[in-house]
């Protein structure tokens, strides 16, 4: 349990972090200065890798040899996929995807 000072001392360390994190690229990059090559393309770049990342980290516990055999992921996968490349709302294609994975593993694949 934390004690009043310690609890304070945490909520403004927190609150430090973040403004620090919202204000210093405005402080860094302002009006007049041109934004780094470096930092564009790594807007451009690190997107689609933390997508990569997070379908890696998602489906890196299924197990293909044994249960469902890994469909539900599998067709809640394409489901986002294909929703994405037709629709291009990525809100709408992960929760699509993901609503499709729980009626599958609830009603179709449930044990």
């Amino acid at each position: 349990m934390l004690s009043t000072d310690e609890a304070i001392i945490t909520i403004a360390a927190v609150i430090g972090g973040t403004m620090l994190t919202r204000f210093l690229p405005f402080v860094i990059f302002y009006r007049n200065r041109t934004t780094p090559l470096s930092i564009k393309y790594l807007g451009n770049v690190l997107p689609t890798a933390i997508i990569a990342l997070l379908v890696v980290y998602s489906l890196k516990d299924t197990v293909i040899l044994s249960g469902n055999h890994g469909f539900p992921e599998v067709i809640s996968t394409t489901v986002t996929i294909l929703l994405h490349v037709w629709k291009r709302n990525m809100l709408l294609s992960i929760a699509a995807g993901t609503i499709t994975h729980m009626l599958l593993l609830q009603y179709i694949f449930s044990s």
